[in-house]
């Protein structure tokens, strides 16, 4: 049986896909694999996985890169901005290969946006180290994304508490 570095994308209208990656991270940690994750929408808001990263930062490199949920912007041209330098850090990092898994959280906004152009991430999807895991989150994949990766995961919106009227809560959705 081969091994490989995998593309994985986790996608879908549901709650789930950054939890998946970071389990995927936790995972790779407890085996002493180097991750970086790289957020490009979330902001400054305060995240139980930011507190969480600290605890493992000699192998795990954690970076918020966006100033938080685009689609409410008060200045697109400054979230283009951040995206576009948030995705150059990414390149860098997986061109590198520093990382045994690199998991690029809430990319998919970005070419859906039309913050950076599809076919340039799907470049350096494509010519990524042959070893390294590459993970993908954030609602609508493309269809050449879902292509071009290994594993492809929809998370279904079935039933959430936020429609009766619970809030977001720490430690369970952030």
């Amino acid at each position: 049986m081969k091994t490989k570095g995998l593309i994985a994308v986790f996608t879908g209208n549901g709650k789930g896909k950054t939890t998946s990656s970071l389990g995927l991270a936790l995972r790779a940690l407890g085996h002493g694999q180097r991750v970086c994750i790289i957020q490009f929408i979330k902001g400054s808001w305060k995240y139980g996985e930011l507190e969480s990263a600290k605890q493992f930062s000699t192998l795990l490199d954690f970076h918020v890169m966006g100033r938080g949920f685009t689609w409410k912007s008060d200045d697109i041209e400054k979230d283009k901005q951040l995206a576009r330098e948030a995705w150059d850090y990414a390149k860098s990092v997986i061109e590198e290969n520093r990382y045994a898994m690199v998991i690029l959280d809430e990319l998919t906004y970005l070419p859906h946006y039309k913050m950076l152009d599809e076919q340039e991430i799907l470049s350096v999807l494509e010519k990524k180290p042959k070893e390294q895991h590459v993970v993908i989150t954030g609602r609508y994949a493309s269809d050449a994304l879902i292509e071009l990766a290994d594993l492809v995961t929809e998370m279904k919106d079935i039933k959430h508490p936020y429609k009766n009227g619970v809030k977001a809560q720490k430690g369970f959705e952030f």
